[in-house]
């Protein structure tokens, strides 16, 4: 067996006695509607810059900031709750973490003042967490080797499909209703999710075996593989947050878009990132490596960004923001799939936050540090340094995995 097929077949919880087709998508289909209703939140904040910037008298740099609150308090928790769903199964971390969401949200509307606002948002944020490790765990565990890249590439459709609907929700409801309209919104989407997960999901079934006493599992993390794969992906969240942070005011400063036609522009972007993490997953089953589509996928978006950079306000600069919208984002579920495999049943959790660390912590630092350039130098160097982000992430990323014990 090659390294590509044995990076393809390394599992990190195998599927017992081959559970029934329709429970693995109903299982599917539950961590990607819970983990949509957490993105809708902390990865649709940037659709409120503009009612930020002009209700609060926010500089693009200050509204950045409030836009980081969320993903700043997921980081802040992603590892501790990997460790509970290692350790206490996937369902009711779950649900506990978006019941926890709930609360913040509708708490966030009986206050006043953007910090105290801005600490709820984190504490939301830090609940959602939950989501990141848990529904990915719940998706890897009910699908075999050989249909985890297309699995997982359905799954991870929900950070694009979380931005859409805060894409195509949030403008107009904020429009109409103010910020509170637009948080009680997302508040609910995140309410009915935990209680579908608490009455509906179904840990998978387990088959490694249990460590003899005192025995401790072997760290997946002793040799460079892993780290290289969470630099990697880190990376490549620097175009991704790019576009999809500062594609709206794009359109709306450069292009003179209205704040709702530009959020519809945004959500074909977004769809379009949906149909391009399925199409990398079912590529890389197909060709038994997660890593070879990702060197290719980075490739593309290094390139579309560099002519983005230089598109300044012509008509080429829509269509590649479009496109790149869409590529940007398809590397996302490759990169959680092999981290799982790699990693083996006792470590997937645990691995799976350490990765989402990375992601948000480097999803944080990109809206007040791209608002800050944009606002220093314009968009186009803001796109350069995004082109450059994924040139990087080719050298970073591993040629190959090593061999599975």
């Amino acid at each position: 067996m090659t390294s590509s097929q044995r990076e393809a077949h390394a599992s990190p919880s195998a599927v017992v006695n081959q559970p029934p087709t329709h429970r693995r998508w109903v299982m599917l289909a539950l961590g990607t509607a819970a983990q949509t209703a957490a993105c809708a939140f902390v990865y649709g904040m940037p659709y409120l810059i503009p009612s930020l910037r002009s209700a609060e008298g926010l500089t693009l740099a200050q509204a950045g900031v409030m836009v980081a609150c969320p993903t700043g308090g997921l980081l802040l928790a992603l590892y501790a709750w990997g460790a509970a769903t290692d350790r206490y199964g996937e369902r009711w971390v779950l649900a506990a973490g978006l019941g926890g969401a709930t609360v913040a949200l509708l708490g966030a509307l009986a206050v006043h003042g953007l910090v105290v606002l801005g600490l709820l948002f984190a504490l939301a944020g830090a609940a959602g967490a939950s989501v990141s490790a848990a529904s990915g765990r719940v998706v890897l565990g009910w699908f075999p080797p050989e249909r985890r890249g297309l699995a997982m590439g359905v799954r991870q459709t929900s950070t694009p499909l979380g931005m859409l609907v805060a894409a195509v929700a949030v403008p107009p409801i904020a429009a109409a209703h103010g910020l509170h309209g637009a948080v009680l919104f997302v508040a609910v989407l995140s309410g009915v999710m935990a209680v579908l997960t608490a009455l509906f999901v179904v840990d998978p079934p387990r088959s490694a075996p249990k460590a003899a006493e005192g025995e401790k599992p072997t760290s997946p993390y002793r040799g460079a593989t892993l780290w290289r794969i969470h630099g990697a992906s880190a990376l490549m969240v620097w175009p991704q947050f790019t576009v999809g942070a500062f594609g709206l005011v794009y359109l709306t400063d450069v292009r003179h878009w209205p704040a709702v036609a530009a959020g519809q522009l945004m959500a074909c972007g977004q769809a379009l990132a949906a149909a391009c993490r399925i199409a990398a997953g079912r590529w890389s089953d197909a060709v038994g490596s997660r890593l070879l589509p990702m060197r290719w996928l980075a490739t593309a978006v290094a390139v579309l960004g560099a002519g983005l950079a230089v598109a300044g306000d012509s008509v080429a600069g829509v269509v590649l923001l479009v496109v790149l919208i869409g590529l940007s984002a398809s590397t996302n579920g490759l990169s959680f799939t092999s981290v799982a495999e790699l990693a083996g049943p006792r470590w997937a959790g645990r691995a799976l936050a350490v990765q989402n660390t990375g992601q948000n912590l480097t999803a944080s630092l990109c809206p007040p540090a791209v608002g800050a350039l944009i606002t220093a130098a314009g968009f186009g160097p803001a796109f350069g340094v995004a082109a450059a982000c994924a040139l990087l992430s080719i050298a970073v990323l591993p040629q190959r995995v090593p061999a599975t014990p």
